[in-house]
């Protein structure tokens, strides 16, 4: 572990990390210096990479959550708080997408993925800030989408869900600023993990053609989960002590150009 790295001794909570975005931004936080508990549904994947870190020198812990249960969510923040003394960083990244027309959507899809997407930051949040606000301190980043600035056919469900982050972000920014806590949003475009290709394969299969040649045309080319992984960076550290209540989009210009 670099003890001059960009978050050198910060304590981060990180959900969603075992694997595609979640897992390149676990590898740069934690070679950035930071210890990490991260939270995930995929025991394998995540007990492999916190292995893999470990290995290295890294201070990583795994956790078996499924962020959208406030038992789970909150008896997990409390073991991840007691072995890192505290938290400094929440990055809520965990989500996941329905491919269907709103009126293809059953209740149980809808809430499952308000679920997911949303409640999950609820939960997070809820369970960290009491310690942040104590500590006069914190940093909360949330995974939401071009999806939540932009519409798409087939993803009514899916757009709603990461709107709804980016203004949880913005209320949570202004609501805990007087406690010395930032919270901010980063917004990719599609991105060359697992979920982002079946969310192109499923789109494609249901009619609407998104394959490499239309990302081309939208933002170039595949973002990589790396790239992702260093806006998180920048968003979470120092450098950005005065940014708060905003969005960063990573989309190579898509929605500059709609």
């Amino acid at each position: 572990m670099s003890p001059a790295g960009r978050l050198a001794g910060e304590r981060v909570i990180l959900t969603g990390g075992a694997g595609g975005a979640g897992a390149a931004a676990a590898r740069l936080f934690a070679a950035e210096g930071a210890r990490l508990c991260i939270f995930d549904v995929d025991v394998e994947a995540g007990r492999a990479l916190v292995d893999e870190l470990v290995s290295v020198g890294h201070e990583a812990r795994f956790h078996h959550v499924d962020v959208s249960d406030g038992i789970q969510v909150g008896e997990a923040v409390a073991h991840a708080l007691q072995w890192l003394g505290g938290v400094d960083v929440l990055f809520n990244h965990a989500g996941t997408v329905i491919v269907r027309r709103l009126i293809d959507t059953s209740e149980e899809e809808w809430d499952r993925l308000m679920d997911v997407n949303v409640k999950s930051m609820f939960l997070t949040c809820r369970a960290v800030l009491p310690k942040m606000m104590q500590q006069g301190r914190g940093v909360i980043l949330n995974t939401s989408s071009i999806s939540g600035l932009t519409a798409s056919p087939l993803e009514s469900v899916y757009c709603t869900s990461k709107g709804a982050i980016l203004q949880l972000t913005r209320a949570i920014a202004v609501e805990y600023r007087g406690y010395g806590i930032r919270c901010n949003a980063i917004c990719p475009g599609f991105i060359r993990t697992p979920h982002g290709l079946r969310e192109m394969d499923e789109l494609t299969h249901a009619g609407e053609p998104v394959g490499e040649a239309e990302i081309r045309a939208a933002q170039g080319r595949l973002c990589e989960p790396e790239e992702v992984a260093r806006a998180a960076l920048s968003l979470v550290s120092a450098d950005m002590a005065f940014v708060s209540g905003a969005h960063l989009v990573v989309d190579n210009a898509w929605q500059a150009a709609t």
